[in-house]
């Protein structure tokens, strides 16, 4: 592995006492609702950010399409932003699998959809339109938080119009942590949350979806269908539930470290987007091409990109992200 990499935050690795966790994990099966970590990670999640009920499934792209297939009919609609996860990065499951068709609207500079331009797309109910059901918002939105209030009015909308709402929360908690405020507040406004735990969290895999009783129960039957049922799955639950438990407020470091990569940047005269959570956003133009390999030969892993991400997280320290502004400072010197 590279010493210092920033593709992403799916990359870490568990800590020891993440392993430690996984190891000392009671067992069962899955499938048959047996499996005593599992349930108790479900449980856990699902009181944490009131709901009714949670189901655990390997991945965020899973969650995502569960909780769209269970909210929506074939035929059905959901309203989406074009650069969201689940339309642009989940492979089109909605519309293959689920038969939903999306309605993609372009997102705003701070990560929110423009609530107008989202009543607007809303279908009239006549038999020559898909059916409107779904609102599927996204926070952390690159990198970028939604507002509480922006929040509320999204779900004073949904009500009014008599649509569902979805949150893919995969970046729940570094939301959370910028905002200074218990994840519920944020997920109080959904109808159903997917919370990913193998990002910034730090667990090798694993997602949870939470909601109704009616909605989990449904999304169950869909993940045995897609083949998501795990057996003895508690083994994974076990490292999202120590995430939970005992890495969230460190986050925060991950936010300083990418701030204090985003400065460094814009102080050697590169374009940065501002910089809230974890990820850096640099312009790179036509140098694009050259910055992998180069950062390459310096330890360091990044994507090739002419908007460039940088991504924080539990194996980056504070010391390498200062090796990474020296690479860059030599970069800009090329």
């Amino acid at each position: 592995m590279p010493l210092i990499d920033l593709r992403s935050d799916t990359v870490t690795q568990p800590t020891v006492a993440m392993r430690e966790a996984m190891m000392a994990a009671e067992l069962g099966d899955d499938v048959y609702g047996e499996d005593p970590t599992v349930n108790r990670l479900e449980a856990w999640l699902a009181n944490e950010l009131g709901f009714a009920a949670a189901l655990f499934v390997p991945t965020g792209t899973m969650s995502n399409l569960l909780g769209l297939m269970a909210h929506c009919e074939r035929g059905d609609e959901y309203i989406v932003g074009q650069q969201a996860h689940t339309y642009k990065y989940e492979g089109g499951g909605a519309a293959v699998l689920g038969s939903i068709q999306p309605q993609p609207i372009d997102g705003e500079a701070d990560g929110s959809l423009d609530l107008a331009k989202v009543e607007a797309a809303i279908k009239q109910d006549d038999f020559h339109f898909a059916r409107t059901r779904l609102l599927a918002l996204e926070n952390t939105m690159q990198g970028k938080v939604l507002p509480l209030d922006y929040l509320a009015a999204a779900r004073d909308l949904t009500r009014r119009r008599g649509l569902s709402l979805h949150l893919d929360g995969a970046r729940l908690y570094n939301a959370a942590v910028k905002l200074g405020v218990p994840a519920r507040a944020i997920t109080q406004h959904f109808d159903s949350v997917s919370v990913c735990l193998s990002k910034g969290l730090g667990a090798p895999v694993g997602s949870v979806l939470c909601g109704s009783v009616a909605l989990i129960a449904r999304a169950r039957r869909l993940r045995k269908m897609v083949g998501g049922g795990m057996r003895q799955a508690g083994v994974l639950a076990a490292a999202g539930l120590y995430a939970l438990q005992h890495q969230v407020e460190r986050l925060a470091e991950d936010h300083a470290n990418a701030a204090r990569l985003g400065s460094a940047l814009t102080e050697l005269g590169y374009s940065v987007e501002p910089v809230q959570t974890n990820m850096v956003y640099v312009q790179l133009g036509e140098r694009a091409g050259t910055v992998k390999a180069f950062m390459a030969e310096r330890g360091i892993a990044v994507t090739a990109a002419p908007r460039l991400r940088l991504v924080t997280h539990l194996d980056v320290e504070a010391g390498q992200v200062e090796q990474v502004v020296q690479a860059f400072t030599e970069f800009s010197r090329v």
